[in-house]
């Protein structure tokens, strides 16, 4: 589904490489998290992935689609969740989301789907209401049922967890494993290593800019004879 090879992006006046030579290949049904400590390239790589960011080399492809050479087909496959909240808070939830929907052409029927998501992360009472009157938690629901309304094949999500409820996290959650099971993928960087164990199908380690491991949970941590909580420590610590 998704497929990065040799991906680098450097930033102007800035020696050290925030990618540096990152491959890896994620499979239809499979939640990858994506882990490494602030700076090391999570972001860098979702947004270059997202086509946010162009990257100096590399080659990226979603669902065999190469995300330079056909950036419109490519996008049309994702539904991104950012870490900052980059919506339209001047329009009513309801507004955004129809928005987004037309955008990926979803038809009538589809958009009977947000229904549920709406109830279930508590936002029926708020969905008529404009965004910027949202909190944090509720701006993080309503960009996440933007980026599914077209049902993408890759969901991507750049810590998606912050600033939920535990209610709010474990339907999150609960829509992560729903999607991967219908055929889709789920790539997403969190700083909690808890929920990537239990969560993740693999996951990948990245400390500046390279990739220092790749596995599931228990592979990455029975390889060092440690848990994944140490091993990321250890490869992190400098």
């Amino acid at each position: 589904m998704l497929n990065i090879t040799n991906l680098t992006k450097s930033y102007a006046n800035n020696a050290v490489k925030a990618v540096d030579g990152l491959s890896l290949t994620l499979q239809k049904g499979e939640i990858f998290g994506f882990l490494g400590p602030n700076g090391a390239g999570k972001t860098t790589t979702i947004k270059a992935l997202t086509g946010i960011l162009p990257f100096d080399e590399g080659q990226i492809t979603i669902d065999g689609i190469d995300v330079k050479k056909n950036p419109t087909s490519a996008k049309q496959n994702i539904g991104y969740v950012s870490d900052n909240h980059v919506i339209y808070d001047k329009l009513s939830g309801r507004e955004y989301v129809n928005f987004l929907a037309d955008v990926f052409g979803v038809g009538k029927d589809e958009r009977e789907l947000v229904k549920e998501m709406v109830d279930k992360f508590g936002l029926t009472d708020a969905y008529n209401s404009q965004i910027k009157t949202y909190s944090h938690g509720m701006k993080q629901k309503i960009s996440v049922i933007g980026a599914l309304v077209h049902s993408p094949k890759l969901w991507v999500l750049d810590e998606p967890l912050t600033g939920l409820d535990p209610q709010s996290a474990f339907e999150l959650k609960s829509l992560m494993r729903l999607h991967c099971d219908r055929g889709n993928t789920v790539f997403f960087s969190t700083h909690i290593l808890e929920v990537a164990e239990k969560l993740c199908d693999r996951v990948g380690i990245i400390v500046k800019g390279k990739l220092a491991a790749i596995g599931t949970p228990d592979q990455i941590a029975k390889s060092q004879g440690k848990t994944l909580e140490e091993v990321f420590l250890e490869l992190t610590k400098n």
